[in-house]
Parts: C-alpha cells; sequence; structure tokens
C-alpha cells in the first residue's frame, strides 16, 4: 500500500530548508512503522529519492504562474484526473497522475503554510486534493498552520480541501479554529516532526545559546533590526554562555558566498563584539539533535523550537508578525512555554537580554513542564497516524 505525499521538499541550487524536509520526513517514518509506502511530490525528484528511499515525482507546475494561469492550470489538471482533459506528454503533472493509479490515497504533509502570501501553495495542494478525489482516494491534512492572512478566493480554495478531507490536523489552535469556522474539523497536535530522531542529542552545542533566525522581519529596517539582535546576543554571551548559529534554511556545501539563513547569521555576527561559532546547516535528524541538546534556544524559526521543546529547552522566540506569532506561540504552547518577543522588543536591549537570562534561569521549571506533557503529546501523536493508516487502508 502507498499513498501519494506532498510537502515543501527537494534540495535545489544546494539549499536545504530543514522544516519542511523535517515534516516530510516525519510522515514518512510514521507511516512506514505502520506499513503504509509513501510516493514524494518534490521539487528535485531525484535529490528527494535519494534522501528519503522513496519514489517521487515531480511538483505540478504552478510555480511562476499568476492567479489567473493558476486557475486555469488547477481545472486542467483535475480534469486530466478526471478523464475528461488529456496532458502534453512533457507535463510535469503527468508524473501525479500516473501515481494516482495506484495510490491508496493523498497526504498533504505540514511543509507549505496554506496562506496568501505563498499561493503557489494553496493552488498546489488544493488542486492535488480535487485530482485525488476525482479518483475517489481519500485526502488527509497533516500538522498545517492555515493563515491567518488569507484572500477571499484563496480562504475559499482551503476551505474546500478541509471540507472534503478525510482527516484534519492543525499544529496550534488559530488554526483549527479556522478549520472549525468553514465547518469542518481538525485535530490539534504538535507538530509532525517534533519526535522526528528521538530521543536524540549532540554534544555540538551542549551548554550553549543556540540561534537559528530567519530574515523575514516583516518590513522593518534591516540594518535596525540585525543591530539590535547583536547586541542582544552580545549580552546573551556575557550572562548565559557561547552563542552558536545554525542556519535552517542554508546551503548543504561550502558556497562561496553565504546565502540564506547563513548571510543573516554572518551580518549579525559581524555586529556583534562577543565571539560566536556556527553550525553547518546538515540534515533534519542533526538538526533536532543539535537543538535538543542547547542551553537556550534564540530562534525566528519554527522548527529548532519544535526540535527543542519537547527536550526541556527554554526557548526565546522572535515573532515579526501576526502569522509568526501564531506559529511560534503554538509551537511553545504546547510545552508549557511562553517567551515569544515581538522584534520590536529588542529596541530596549536590557529589557530582552534579561528575558534571555531569565529564560536560561528556568531550565529546570520548564524541563519539568515538558516531561509532564511528553506522554500525552507522544500518544495523541501516535493515535493521529494510526487513523491515518487506517484511512489510507480502507
Amino acid at each position: 500500500m502507498a499513498v501519494l505525499a506532498i510537502g515543501d521538499i527537494g534540495v535545489v541550487s544546494d539549499m536545504m530548508h530543514i522544516g519542511d524536509e523535517a515534516m516530510f520526513e516525519a510522515a514518512r517514518d510514521e507511516l512506514a512503522a505502520r506499513g503504509v509506502d509513501v510516493v514524494g511530490v518534490s521539487s528535485a525528484p531525484e535529490e528527494s529519492a535519494a534522501r528519503y528511499g522513496v519514489r517521487t515525482v515531480p511538483r505540478l507546475g504552478f510555480v511562476g504562474l499568476d492567479r489567473d494561469a493558476a486557475e486555469r492550470r488547477a481545472a486542467r489538471l483535475v480534469a486530466a484526473a478526471g478523464g475528461e482533459a488529456d496532458l502534453a506528454d512533457d507535463d510535469p503533472a503527468r508524473g501525479v497522475l500516473g501515481e494516482l493509479d495506484a495510490a491508496s490515497g493523498l497526504l498533504n504533509a505540514g511543509g507549505g503554510n496554506l496562506a496568501s502570501r505563498w499561493p503557489v501553495h494553496i493552488y498546489e495542494r488544493s488542486t492535488l486534493a480535487a485530482m485525488a478525489r476525482a479518483r475517489g482516494l481519500p485526502v488527509v491534512v497533516s500538522g498545517q498552520t492555515f493563515g491567518p492572512d488569507l484572500e477571499p478566493a484563496d480562504a475559499a480554495r482551503v476551505a474546500e480541501l478541509v471540507r472534503t478531507a478525510a482527516l484534519t490536523s492543525t499544529r496550534e489552535s488559530d488554526s483549527a479554529a479556522l478549520v472549525r469556522a468553514w465547518g469542518a474539523e481538525a485535530v490539534v497536535t504538535v507538530d509532525d516532526a517534533s519526535f522526528l530522531g528521538w530521543p536524540s542529542r549532540s554534544t555540538d552545542a551542549a551548554g550553549s545559546v543556540l540561534v537559528s533566525l530567519s530574515g523575514w522581519f516583516a518590513h522593518r529596517p534591516a540594518d535596525e533590526v540585525e543591530q539590535r539582535i547583536a547586541a542582544v546576543l552580545d549580552r546573551a554571551v556575557r550572562d548565559v554562555g557561547p552563542v552558536v548559529f545554525h542556519a535552517h534554511f542554508g546551503p548543504l556545501g561550502s558556497a562561496a558566498e553565504p546565502s540564506g539563513d547563513t548571510a543573516l547569521h554572518e551580518r549579525i555576527r559581524a555586529r556583534m563584539s562577543e565571539p560566536s561559532r556556527v553550525e553547518p546547516t546538515g540534515d533534519s535528524l542533526g538538526a533536532a539533535a543539535l537543538a535538543r541538546s542547547a542551553r537556550l534556544l534564540v530562534t525566528g524559526r519554527y522548527h529548532p523550537a519544535v526540535f527543542a521543546a519537547p527536550a526541556g529547552v527554554p526557548i526565546v522566540a522572535l515573532a515579526a508578525d501576526d502569522y509568526t506569532r501564531i506559529k511560534l506561540g503554538g509551537a511553545l504552547g504546547h510545552w508549557g512555554q511562553d517567551t515569544v518577543l515581538d522584534l520590536d522588543d529588542l529596541a530596549d536591549a536590557g529589557a530582552a537580554a534579561g528575558a534571555l537570562s531569565r529564560a536560561a534561569g528556568s531550565r529546570e521549571t520548564v524541563s519539568a513542564r515538558a516531561a509532564e506533557r511528553f506522554d500525552a503529546h507522544r500518544a495523541t501523536a501516535s493515535r493521529w497516524w494510526d487513523a491515518v493508516a487506517r484511512t489510507f487502508s480502507r
């Protein structure tokens, strides 16, 4: 038995996005443990096939299309899935159509958050779901964030996706509330990658302040934000311990010029007066182990918090807007943490550094809260994947 699974996977131009890869990897592992094989939809099919040991097919061909063109393509692909239209021999969606012939269903994995800032993901996932329905196949949506920014047309597409899905899970209550407002049901779980590789530990960041940042500042002046972060991290070195930077969106090789989060990290390091060091991006399992070994995590990225929180690592999350605040607050809240600072809060370097010091000093309390919640969250996640496997075996 095999299911077609779409996550936002595929290393392109040597750039790894750990969080998106981690959710797909976790789904593959959970379903494999229940006797279900996965066929992946990838931006780089050959790379993903080698990385995960699964069959892969290309994405549907929405990248680069404006909304009108995307609407037309969506209609044609659904018609093709229903046997009412043909696709050209070189159409990238032919691989998906071929896999749907033998698939037991479709899994929409958590990568590619469904918000209007990324319309390509909305078109891709809603269209693929409609193609699966045209073949009479069940659709499952797992570990998803919805919104909060959704234009009316996008909201209608996403609402149709969840109303027609056999199962839907979200990773925070705000997303679940949206799903219920659309007249569908949703299970609230921790992120699908929360237990990836558990109980992995690493010595590479042991006792350190691990830093993983995103370059999305919600249109704030970059120089100003970067200087504020550098000032806070200087204080963290003096008050808490050595700082280690780890890019969750970065190059796998030795690029001539830093790119992605790596470039941001290098700019901030150059502004710091205290020393710091860098851990290479690596892969999802390595990133999870690294996050779980830290003394304190400072992150603007989501998945470092997902990895670290179950291990009882204190976290200071940096939110740029409502979207990042909802995601980061949800990840921390599951495990009894709540230190989410707005980027504007960094203007008071002393207060921000104090928040970091208090978080670092709360390790015992944070660890106890995580331990209290661990078994319940792990059981909920296990029941979720049991239900997913049953859905695909009917």
